[in-house]
């Protein structure tokens, strides 16, 4: 698992899933780039490699709740992982 902050200044987290890597982040909008009007989107892609940068569409999910950046991405990825059978080191 690689954790890190990308080039748009978003947290990130990468892992490995079977056949392949994912990067989930949250990203922060405004104007009419915040469909939802929440804010705030957490984001996931495949990646090529695990320090890859996203790879294809990106598909986002509006964050309508206070907790912060990194606690949202590491439960999603808990439960992504939990349901998928992917172990977390």
């Amino acid at each position: 698992m690689l954790r890190g902050t990308d080039t748009n200044g978003s947290l990130y987290i990468a892992w490995e899933q079977p056949g392949g890597f994912k990067r989930a982040w949250v990203q922060h909008r405004t104007g009419e780039k915040d469909w939802a009007q929440t804010g705030r989107y957490l984001n996931v892609a495949r990646t090529e490699k695990i320090d890859g940068g996203p790879s294809g569409n990106a598909t986002d999910f509006p964050i309508d709740n206070g907790l912060p950046d990194e606690q949202v991405l590491e439960a999603f990825v808990a439960a992504v992982c939990a349901i998928t059978g992917c172990k977390l080191p």
